[in-house]
């Protein structure tokens, strides 16, 4: 199984989002900066579950990490 994100030009103008929605992975870097809860995120976007956030904090933690291997 996939990390479940889509990147397509037809969906909101090829903004990363959570696959089969329209929620820009960027909505939930945006709660975690301003100190809001996954669990909040959770119930304002019940079209996402808990492993889609999972599988999207995981692949940014290792992209982070990669990155910062490289430099």
């Amino acid at each position: 199984m996939g990390i479940g994100i889509t990147v397509d030009p037809e969906i909101v103008s090829g903004t990363p989002v959570f696959q089969n929605t329209r929620v820009p992975i960027q909505s939930l870097f945006d709660y975690i900066s301003t100190g809001e809860s996954i669990e909040s995120y959770l119930e304002d976007f019940p079209y996402i579950n808990r492993e889609q956030v999972n599988k999207v904090l995981k692949l940014a933690g290792k992209l982070l990490l990669n990155t910062s291997r490289t430099k």
